[in-house]
């Protein structure tokens, strides 16, 4: 096959590869196909035909390649049952640090600071639960709040 017998330009054949295959690599289907014919030294009566069915059938081909890995490496494969899905040690060491980091910015919280933040934080109560609880306004535990908030932030940043 030699490239002056093909009917049309290389962009416009690229296009219609695009088209057909709905790919993004068309450029490369097209260049592998006529590699390869040019390789055969494929006569043909209808060269840009034959060149547009070749590239097209690569198309085919790596859709399928890619499809059957796909299907390999899906999360419901032994590959994921073999994996560790724990942390690292080190991931597990600064994780630990952190919470004991944390642990003591709590420690210096006003005990009744620490005790709002903890019901809110740990036990989940809103505010207005925290606040009909300890008899105290919502305004006063939302403040609390904000203090203890600020206060760990900048603990836990100057670490």
């Amino acid at each position: 096959m030699r490239e002056f017998e093909l009917v049309g330009s290389w962009n416009k054949l690229r296009e219609q590869i695009a088209r057909m295959t709905r790919r993004d690599d068309a450029e490369d289907l097209l260049h592998d196909a006529w590699v390869g014919l040019k390789q055969r030294e494929v006569e043909a009566r209808n060269p840009t035909g034959l060149l547009m069915r070749a590239a097209a059938n690569f198309g085919i081909d790596a859709h399928r390649r890619e499809s059957r890995w796909a299907r390999m490496l899906s999360p419901d494969t032994e590959l994921d049952a073999m994996a560790d899905g724990m942390p690292l040690q080190d991931e597990v060491l600064i994780a630990r640090q952190r919470l004991d980091r944390l642990r003591a910015g709590i420690a210096l919280l006003s005990p009744r600071t620490r005790e709002i933040f903890l019901k809110h934080r740990l036990e989940g109560l809103k505010y207005r639960e925290i606040a009909q609880e300890l008899g105290i306004s919502q305004s006063a535990v939302e403040k609390h709040i904000a203090r203890a908030m600020t206060h760990l932030i900048e603990w836990m940043e100057s670490w």
